[in-house]
């Protein structure tokens, strides 16, 4: 929203709007349509005048959520060598690459079979955070992707003309908008009058609650939880029966899915270790630990070779040869291999959820998921798909009292997903010809082809019945219609 949140309580006087604090006072929900004209000083026939737009503009901005900055590269890089077990193999390979170097410089010549420990572990390391670094950025990529689901047009009414297809981000507050089946509202508005008898809305998208909600122009009680503000639309949601016009009361951040958003935000800033990476970590310290007593236990032992109590002599080289020894067993104790075996176990099970549409953002969440217990998940759209399809169909004969069943196949809006049984083709009596023509036209939703599936706008119901699974072909079926 830029500059908007912060100077609204400053310049937004001719509004009636209060300051940061109170800023979310106004219940338009709670209040009539006279009223919500009169605060935000419109007429519904004419809208908005270019010069209050161009005002409001400079007040709230445009209407879109906040980018906020993804994770640099950099910081990616670091957050691969925060596990403990990874900072312990980084170090040994550090050690036993400088012991490398320097018995090579002591003796006279380097040679690469020296070297070939300590670069195995580093090569190992660098695999290990490739892969994780690759996860993480396709995740926040295709995260970002998911988080535009806002309108990207709107049908808007200013200086008494209506706009067609004005940017959803050119919105602001008082603007007079016009919603129709399939549209997705690009702002929170107050419904301010129906064009159709009836308007329903799913704002799954926003309540996690996949059944339609009828909406009204009565206003509610001012307490009022989300799903029950019949009154009121909000970003993110789509229609899927009914015309209406509606005034906008909320853009950008300041709409009910711009705080869902900001929470998003906040929480990630404060992400707990997941119980593999708690595990690992303990693992970590206590090998530490061990190695660390048994290393210093076995160069105290062979302290008597380079250091002579008698005459107090002392060898660094012998020093030096017994501290590599300790070194050496430290580093054959550290197992090298299972950072990258955990990772790509973790991989393997991104690209396994991925599959099932689902993206995980960070690898050990994977690991995370075998140890839920509890799962608390509503059924419909969650556990089922959201979709209505039809099973059976009921048609009278030809003669009066003959009542004729079909079967339907298939439970998907594929009209190639199943066949209705024993449907007479080429062969429709009057009877059926109605049933198609019924189901063809008196409906308002839609089934189109997207990519490999096929989705459906308007009431999943009239979408099941607009599935054309008559084995007719299209121009036959609007003969028909």
């Amino acid at each position: 929203m830029g500059r908007g949140g912060q100077d609204i309580g400053k310049t937004s006087g001719k509004l009636g709007l209060e300051s940061d604090e109170n800023r979310a006072v106004f219940p338009a929900w709670s209040k009539d349509v006279k009223e919500c004209e009169a605060k935000y000083e419109v007429d519904i026939l004419q809208g908005l005048h270019a010069a209050e737009v161009e005002k409001r503009h400079q007040i709230y901005g445009h209407n879109e959520l906040e980018k906020h900055e993804g994770t640099s590269i950099w910081e990616l890089i670091v957050e691969q060598f925060k596990d403990t077990l990874v900072r312990i193999l980084l170090a040994a390979a550090v050690i036993s690459f400088v012991l490398a170097w320097y018995d090579g410089k002591e003796g006279g010549e380097m040679e690469i079979t020296a070297f070939v420990e300590p670069l195995v572990i580093f090569l190992i390391l660098i695999v290990n955070a490739i892969v994780g670094i690759w996860q993480e950025s396709n995740a926040e990529k295709a995260l970002e992707a998911l988080k535009e689901i806002q309108s990207e047009h709107a049908a808007v009414v200013r200086d008494g003309k209506k706009i067609s297809s004005l940017p959803a981000k050119e919105l602001v507050p008082g603007d007079i908008v016009e919603l129709r089946v399939g549209d997705k509202v690009p702002a929170d508005m107050r419904v301010v009058s129906l064009v159709s008898s009836t308007l329903r809305v799913e704002q799954g998208s926003l309540t996690g609650e996949s059944e339609a909600v009828s909406k009204t122009v009565k206003p509610v009680a001012e307490h009022t939880d989300i799903q029950g503000k019949k009154c009121m639309v909000f970003a993110g949601t789509t229609v899927v029966n009914g015309n209406c016009m509606c005034l906008v009361t909320g853009t950008g951040m300041n709409t009910e899915i711009g705080k869902v958003h900001s929470q998003i935000h906040e929480a990630a800033q404060h992400e707990e270790d997941t119980p593999l990476k708690k595990k690992l970590n303990e693992f970590g310290e206590a090998l530490t630990m061990i190695i660390g007593v048994i290393c210093a236990l076995v160069w105290l032992i062979n302290v008597k070779y380079f250091l002579t109590p008698k005459n107090f002599k002392f060898s660094f080289e012998k020093c030096t040869y017994y501290f590599e020894i300790a070194v050496a067993l430290a580093v054959a104790a550290i197992p090298e291999g299972l950072p990258a075996v955990i990772t790509t176990c973790l991989a393997l099970g991104t690209r396994k959820m991925a599959q099932k549409n689902a993206l995980v953002r960070k690898l050990p969440s994977v690991e995370t998921l075998g140890c839920t217990t509890v799962i608390c998940s509503d059924k419909t759209g969650t556990l089922t798909t959201n979709q209505m399809a039809v099973s059976k169909l009921m048609a009278m004969g030809s003669r009066a009292g003959n009542l004729r069943s079909f079967n339907v196949e298939g439970t998907t809006y594929n009209p190639f997903d199943g066949k209705i049984e024993d449907w007479p083709v080429g062969r429709m009596d009057a009877n059926l010809q109605m049933i198609a023509k019924i189901a063809a036209i008196c409906n308002d939703a839609g089934v189109e082809q997207s990519g490999q599936h096929y989705v459906s706008t308007g009431m999943p119901t009239e979408a099941a019945l607009k599935v054309n699974k008559y084995n007719l072909p299209i121009s036959q079926l609007l003969r028909i219609q």
